[in-house]
Parts: C-alpha cells; sequence; structure tokens
C-alpha cells in the first residue's frame, strides 16, 4: 500500500526507528482509525520540548483536524517559541488499574499514544480560527458555533502549534494480569477495577440570560469508554 507525505499508509501509520519501541513491542500498533480514537477522546495532552537546553513537558488542551494536531498556548508563553522545533506528545487514557499476587505485575490497562514531529506556529488567521474552532468542538461537537467567535485581539493572545501527524505510535495494555504461576495459589486478592471519566450534570451559570437552556450535546456528557 503506498505511502503518502504525511507518514501514512491508508490505514496505518509507517512505522519509523523513533517510533518503534524497545520494549512491549506486541502491544503497539500503527492503525490510523486507532490512534485517532485515543487522541479524540482524551481532553488533554503533554508536550515535551528543549528549551534553554534542559527538557521541558507541559500539559495543554489539543485537537486533531485530519492528520494535524493542534495545540493551545498563549502568544506569551513558550509555545508560541517553537516555530520549526522539535517536539514529543504524549497522549494517554487510563482504563483501569490492575492488582496483582505480587508487586512487580500491579499495572493499569492504559491507550496511549506518542507522537513525534516539528512544530509550526499557526500564523494564518483563517487556519487559526480554524484550529481554534475544532479545539472548542473538541470538547464539545458543535460548541464552536453555539458561541462567540473570538476576536482578532483574542487571536493575537492566542498561540496555536501545529504538529503533523506523521511518526505515531500507540500502544495498549489490556486488563490481564501478568502473574508468576507459583504465585496464582497466594492468598492475596488479584484482579482489576476499571475507570471511567464522568461527567456530572451540568451546572448553569448564575448570570445566564433568561430562556438559555442547556445545549443537547451537553446532556448525558461522555468522553468515550473503557476499552480494556
Amino acid at each position: 500500500m503506498a505511502a503518502t507525505d504525511s507518514g501514512y499508509t491508508q490505514d496505518e501509520y509507517i512505522q519509523t526507528e523513533r517510533s518503534t519501541p524497545t520494549r512491549y513491542a506486541s502491544r503497539v500498533s500503527y492503525d490510523r482509525a486507532a490512534v485517532h480514537a485515543v487522541i479524540d477522546e482524551a481532553l488533554v495532552c503533554h508536550v515535551g520540548f528543549i528549551r534553554d537546553g534542559a527538557p521541558v513537558v507541559l500539559p495543554t488542551v489539543h485537537a486533531r483536524n485530519g492528520d494535524t494536531l493542534y495545540i493551545h498556548g498563549s502568544s506569551g508563553g513558550r509555545f508560541s517559541l517553537l516555530d520549526g522545533e522539535p517536539v514529543g506528545v504524549t497522549i494517554t487514557l487510563i482504563d483501569g488499574l490492575v492488582f496483582a499476587r505480587s508487586w512487580l505485575h500491579h499495572s493499569a490497562p492504559y491507550r496511549s499514544v506518542v507522537i513525534h514531529g516539528t512544530a509550526r506556529v499557526v500564523r494564518s488567521e483563517e487556519e487559526k480560527l480554524s484550529a481554534m474552532a475544532a479545539l472548542i468542538d473538541h470538547v464539545a461537537e458543535g460548541r464552536s458555533k453555539d458561541t462567540r467567535p473570538a476576536t482578532r485581539k483574542e487571536l493575537a493572545k492566542t498561540a496555536i502549534v501545529a504538529i503533523e501527524l506523521a511518526e505515531v505510535s500507540l500502544k495498549a495494555r489490556g486488563s490481564h494480569i501478568g502473574e508468576e504461576p507459583e504465585d496464582v495459589g497466594l492468598p492475596y486478592w488479584a484482579g482489576h477495577i476499571p475507570l471511567r471519566l464522568t461527567a456530572g450534570a451540568p451546572v448553569p451559570d448564575e448570570n445566564l440570560a433568561q430562556g438559555v437552556r442547556i445545549p443537547d450535546y451537553l446532556v448525558g456528557y461522555s468522553r468515550g469508554g473503557i476499552q480494556a
């Protein structure tokens, strides 16, 4: 299957030296749909880069538009200085806790995407607006059309960084227990506890204009389910 300029075949990202794990290779996937599902469900990503000769890792919000990842920051912050620099991005979902009979085999079901790429600070006003809309819709689909768009002054205060999804891998662990055969008969509880991000009932702002109803997309709000 032929590769595209973005670093993937029709169904999978191309495996590279940097996207090849050094441990648990059987847990790794380059499936584009599976990668996108994790990116789209998660609310937070962590961005790593070098600043003044030292490593920095910062959390932020993100959104995906096709095979471009957008991250959000302030025009006065460090993300605004990343244009053309190498970055690493991790996005992780914890789906549970695994309790084994031994210390070593305690673990957690997870899905984690690792992205290697080059940062591009978005300069175009059109792309910036599109990226900001994607960031809002990432939190709640349809929200960008249900709120006031950013003004030029607000755009100037905002830094949007784009990273092309080319060198990407997904690593996942299920809820199984890796146990030593001789430990199976020990009198200790073993199993797993599923974890899920749950949302409470929406709480309206005390200054909400009269007659404004809660949008349908916020009723029963959720971020996907457990993939153990």
